[in-house]
């Protein structure tokens, strides 16, 4: 891994939140692909472990720091060109066209609606 390039993993067309939308997918899609080590699954698995354990520091800093790490350095570690190959499925976006319903006059109807009284007049 003595790779001197550095690798975009999410791009950042989107925000905060869609970032961290993709991120998740690309992890569950790495931990679903059998192409990935099982050694290196491991790693989310026992970040999300940790924050399940009683805590050895108090407070939610550590255990982000530890999910973070956890999440970091498997997508790190996972072959480039795999997870080249989900970013791009992942980010990619279908060409096409906006097209409106064509509304033909026959299709519109133009009516007034009544309700009668029950002694038969209008209301």
């Amino acid at each position: 891994m003595s790779d001197d390039r550095k690798r975009s993993i999410i791009p950042s067309k989107g925000g905060v939140f869609q970032d961290l939308a993709v991120r998740l997918k690309l992890i569950l899609r790495l931990m679903g692909d059998p192409r990935v080590n099982p050694l290196l699954k491991l790693l989310p698995i026992g970040a999300l472990v940790y924050l399940v354990v009683p805590d050895l520091m108090p407070g939610p800093i550590d255990d982000a720091a530890v999910l973070w790490l956890g999440t970091y350095l498997f997508v790190e570690l996972c072959p480039p060109e795999i997870v080249q190959e989900h970013m791009k499925t992942l980010t990619s976006t279908v060409a096409s066209e906006w097209h409106d319903a064509p509304a033909k006059e026959e299709e519109i109807v133009d009516a007034e609606y009544w309700e009668e009284k029950k002694d038969g007049g209008e209301k």
